[in-house]
């Protein structure tokens, strides 16, 4: 895919009330292009309508509502003849130890982060293939590659999402078509917010264990490092190039801690990799894949 300089772009943007997607329709809505807000609330993005009535188009919105995908393809399209860019933004996350987490709490976190998401990308890419471009970007987290004790829910859900979009980018490359994973790490953004972040009951056995894990997550709202305008502007100017990397950490400390459990697990895997191979047929000839 080529970039499109000097041309406007239609941008479908989820989680668009505030945060990272607020950012994002901000800057790209600065820079010319058309923005469809697909939004639980269609008031929370009043103002940004108004403002830009002939770019903005407002799509009420639920992103679990998995059956209503294909309406808010078909909004955008309807509205200003084609799409260009899905941003699948909206999440939430959960706090509390595997046993604290209610199977409703999980599903709902897999629903939010994963079936969503999927759900407009399915919806999305027949437009894409038939005109030969377009760019999905996958808000995930540096809790999509890395895990701690008590955001096993929200991570589920994330590292769900990468390994999809792994397959996802491989298989629309063919067509034109561009995926991008974001990896944010905190941003000063509603995420920790306390009527935004979930947090499970707590139970006297991990009260101790996920003490400190809670208090942290519970306390970050306002001081977060990273700067939401900041990182739109760099996911539009990348979404506008020639070219856009398969993963994207987001903020030093995302770079950081990544690039630690990259190495970290690069050794484990050697340590053990004696072990492993014994597992094989004696003799048996190397695996030849497609891929």
């Amino acid at each position: 895919m080529t970039s499109q300089a000097g041309t406007s772009r239609t941008w479908i943007i989820t989680g668009a009330s505030a945060g990272f997607g607020r950012a994002i329709a901000e800057c790209a809505v600065g820079r010319g292009d058309n923005v469809v807000l697909a939004v639980r609330r269609p008031g929370s993005v009043a103002d940004l309508a108004d403002a830009h009535r002939g770019q903005v188009l407002v799509v009420e919105f639920d992103v679990r509502d998995t059956g209503r995908a294909g309406d808010v393809v078909r909004s955008a399209v309807d509205r200003f003849g084609r799409v260009d860019v899905l941003v699948n933004n909206a999440g939430r996350g959960v706090v509390g130890a595997a046993e604290e987490v209610g199977e409703e709490e999980l599903r709902a976190s897999l629903e939010l982060h994963l079936l969503g998401p999927a759900a407009l990308v399915r919806a999305v890419l027949p437009y894409f293939r038939e005109q030969g471009s377009g760019t999905i970007v996958q808000m995930s987290s540096q809790g999509g590659r890395i895990s701690f004790p008590g955001v096993g829910a929200y991570s589920a859900g994330k590292f769900a999402l990468e390994g999809w979009s792994e397959a996802l980018a491989g298989e629309v490359a063919p067509f034109g078509v561009r995926v991008m994973i974001v990896e944010p790490s905190r941003f000063r953004t509603s995420f920790n917010a306390p009527d935004v972040l979930g947090i499970a009951d707590a139970s006297t056995a991990y009260t101790g264990l996920l003490r400190a894990v809670r208090n942290d997550m519970a306390s970050a709202d306002g001081i977060q490092e990273g700067d939401p305008v900041r990182a739109a502007e760099i996911i539009v100017d990348l979404v506008a190039g020639d070219e856009v990397p398969l993963r994207l950490p987001l903020g030093r400390e995302a770079v950081e801690r990544i690039g630690r459990s990259y190495r970290q697990n690069l050794e484990e895997l050697e340590r053990w990799a004696p072990t492993a191979r014994a597992a094989d047929f004696p003799g048996a000839a190397a695996s030849a894949r497609p891929i």
